[in-house]
């Protein structure tokens, strides 16, 4: 760790990231007063150049930009290749190297709602961090899930993210319910599962379990849904915190990054947005 830092998350849109919130009151906890975290709008084009943007101590990556800076790395942690996609790159020694913290993210998120061992489950969508949700459900000991999806000609990627992870994936269109899995993971966007609430389609019996990969609005109504029938609710924002958590250890060697101060901050900011709409 050095006295001054310089981070960022870029993605595209990225007005609406939470991430400056949580890394700035890590820093402010962790008294790491010259540290600074910034939102950079970046597409794929983008990408390369700002990666070469000297001074960078870590970036952080959301859509469209986990899979385009594979290529783009020096070296790649093992489980961010299995995956398919790195949402984290810390700058060492000259050079680039790529995590993925989604993953232990999703697994400290599910623990800490005391989902740990599924006896199985029904990930909704097939890119990036739904291939992130099948690495963290192998880590939980299944090797076979279900996948909904809106275009199977179009779940590549996660098929093969499947075989590098050893698994096995049943695809099954969108429409076609949830299954009756254990848990439910939805990694599509705002809205997209909004027809299972709708429809009143959550099976009978429901899921024990419910993580929704949207932070806000929140809740969503599938996660209403999920409550309403007695299901484990874990909220993205749950999800967010803990892989950003990871992402300060790596990026400021300090460990254990520090949880309480980050959850404060990104409450207080999600219930000021709250107010705001």
């Amino acid at each position: 760790m050095t006295g001054t830092g310089r981070a960022a998350v870029l993605g595209s849109p990225i007005a609406h990231s939470l991430s400056p919130v949580l890394h700035r009151a890590a820093y402010a906890a962790l008294g790491l007063e010259r540290w600074t975290y910034t939102a950079i709008e970046c597409d794929e084009a983008g990408l390369p150049a700002v990666l070469a943007t000297p001074g960078w101590a870590g970036l952080s990556l959301t859509m469209p930009l986990k899979r385009a800076v594979l290529p783009l790395l020096d070296r790649t942690e093992p489980l961010a290749v299995e995956a398919g996609g790195a949402n984290t790159v810390v700058f060492e020694g000259g050079q680039r190297l790529g995590y993925n913290t989604d993953v232990p993210g999703m697994v400290a998120a599910l623990a800490e709602a005391g989902v740990t061992a599924p006896a199985s489950a029904t990930i909704l969508g097939a890119g990036a961090t739904a291939c992130a949700a099948l690495a963290a459900l192998r880590e939980t000991g299944l090797r076979t899930v279900t996948v909904l999806v809106r275009d199977q000609g179009r779940a590549g990627d996660l098929r093969a993210a499947a075989d590098r992870l050893g698994m096995a994936v049943e695809l099954r269109p969108l429409t076609a319910g949830a299954g009756d899995g254990d848990l439910l993971i939805s990694t599509v966007p705002a809205g997209a599962a909004d027809f299972y609430a709708e429809r009143g389609g959550l099976p009978h019996p429901p899921p024990a379990a419910v993580l929704d990969v949207v932070y806000h609005p929140w809740p969503t109504p599938l996660a209403q849904a999920a409550s309403r029938a007695g299901a484990v609710v874990v909220s993205g924002f749950d999800l967010l915190l803990h892989q950003a958590a990871r992402q300060v250890e790596l990026m400021t060697g300090v460990k254990p990054a520090p949880l309480g101060a980050m959850r404060a901050a990104g409450q207080a900011e999600l219930t000021r947005r709250a107010a705001a709409s």
